[in-house]
């Protein structure tokens, strides 16, 4: 049996179900430079989507259809970023680009007890509360020279003090005999739990999609949280980006994982926007959030507050260090989350640590969320209650990692994906931004094919209404 679908066989049993004879995994050639078995996990978490996809369509239908995805598209959609391309670039996203910023001082640094710390400068304004910090300029030598002052695990203690981004690295051995590594040991690499009771709701047979007439609430942002949701969409779900006109974001990533969603703006400074938030949540069926632990109760939107506003929503959590023990509530990104799990150390090998070639910790996660929301969304089908379904960064490095490392030798047998491998993986869409091309869903169903309905649009071009009530 391949690693994929072993993979594939693993998350299946872990919601109590069996991998059906239906599912075709296409496990060709190492695409990325990485040991890791990325591309081979990120196929295993699609085609357990795609197979609950299908299964909830039975449900309206009565149809049974085939799931087939390949590790090369898989190793793709974990640079997808990279592929979109508009055809006026004066149209396209534009705005802050964090991946400059990061350039300038992200990155790994050597400390005083010759150990390492990654410093993610993330949005500007985390990066000026980082070089306060420091007590630094923005400059790579001068915090080069600053970090080679500290202590490494006095420099973390100090950025989770200022609440800022970076994390010393770890070794997955570090890290797995860590409290916090030990912690994520326990729990299932997606964590599905009834909170609630409620009355079941079948599907409605109609709609000509897996989830058609589903409505997903995407408060996320970045790559993680807005995979998710984009997921959900490919199943014909309506999905409606929610974000603050306060906070920054990534342009690219924007445009990336923008497919298939509304978009609205909400702030919920604003006494006004809590309650169109309070009655988004009441019309919806998913409330998908990236928040760090804790930041939306003091808003009235935990996961039992919006259980108790909207019985039978599945609420969906995405961190990065997990969502137990005292790392919950680090804000966190994907390059951290591979250097804490041990990740960048394997992928540095016998020199200084060094971060894979993809975001196999970000779209990963936002796939493994996908899955578990189906699996919430099915058993609200058929049992009733609400749902918390709940992921982190840091516990799909480690089950990435547990799908082993390849020999040595591994580098000599990668094939870099080529131009005409892309250029088929690729569709074109007329955008908010313009024409566009980028990749399609990674993954196909036989007779609902997977497909984005809705086109990107720039961030809070709709209203925040669901379009069937306005």
């Amino acid at each position: 049996m391949s690693i994929a679908e072993t993979a594939l066989r693993q998350l299946m049993a872990g919601v109590g179900s069996t991998t059906p004879e239906s599912i075709e995994i296409d496990e060709g050639r190492s695409a990325l430079q990485t040991p890791f078995r990325v591309a081979e996990g990120a196929a295993a978490a699609l085609a357990a989507g795609a197979t609950l996809a299908a299964e909830i369509w039975q449900m309206r239908s009565s149809q049974t259809q085939q799931v087939r995805v390949s590790t090369r598209e898989a190793a793709a959609s974990l640079i997808s970023f990279m592929f979109h391309k508009f055809e006026d670039a004066s149209r396209a996203p534009q705005g802050f680009d964090a991946g400059q910023r990061q350039a300038r001082i992200g990155g790994f640094y050597a400390t005083q007890d010759k150990r390492f710390v990654y410093l993610h400068p993330s949005f500007p304004t985390t990066t000026a509360k980082l070089l306060r910090l420091l007590d630094c300029e923005s400059d790579k030598e001068a915090v080069a020279a600053t970090v080679k002052g500290w202590k490494a695990r006095d420099l973390e203690n100090a950025i989770v003090q200022a609440g800022v981004c970076g994390a010393m690295l770890r070794s997955a051995d570090e890290w797995d005999q860590s409290q916090q590594g030990r912690i994520l040991a326990s729990l299932p690499v997606v964590e599905i739990t009834k909170i609630a009771d409620s009355q079941p709701e079948p599907f409605d047979p109609d709609g000509d999609q897996p989830l058609s007439g589903i409505r997903v609430l995407d408060l996320t942002r970045v790559l993680a949280g807005p995979t998710c949701a984009r997921t959900l969409a490919q199943y014909g779900a309506d999905a409606m980006r929610i974000g603050s006109p306060n906070l920054p974001s990534v342009p690219s990533f924007v445009a990336d994982t923008g497919h298939g969603k509304l978009s609205a703006f909400l702030d919920l400074g604003q006494s006004q926007d809590v309650e169109r938030l309070r009655h988004l949540v009441s019309e919806s069926d998913v409330f998908s959030q990236g928040y760090r632990s804790g930041a939306l109760d003091r808003y009235g939107f935990s996961a039992i507050d919006v259980a108790r506003l909207r019985p039978g929503i599945i609420y969906t959590s995405i961190n990065c260090y997990g969502h137990e023990g005292d790392w919950r509530r680090r804000p966190g990104w994907e390059q951290l989350a591979q250097t804490v799990t041990g990740m960048a150390d394997v992928q540095g090998g016998e020199g200084a640590p060094a971060l894979l070639p993809c975001a196999p910790t970000d779209y990963t996660t936002g796939y493994l969320a996908a899955f578990g929301t189906l699996v919430a969304l099915k058993r609200r089908a058929q049992y009733g209650g609400s749902y918390l379904v709940r992921a982190s960064l840091s516990q799909t490095g480690m089950w990435l990692r547990k799908l082993g490392i390849a020999e040595s030798d591994w580098a000599e047998r990668v094939v870099p994906l080529s131009r005409e491998e892309t250029d088929e993986f690729s569709i074109n869409s007329d955008t908010g931004f313009g024409p566009m091309v980028h990749l399609r869903p990674p993954v196909q169903l036989s007779l609902t094919p997977t497909r984005w309905r809705r086109p990107v649009v720039p961030l809070g071009t709709h209203a925040p209404v669901w379009p069937s009530a306005t």
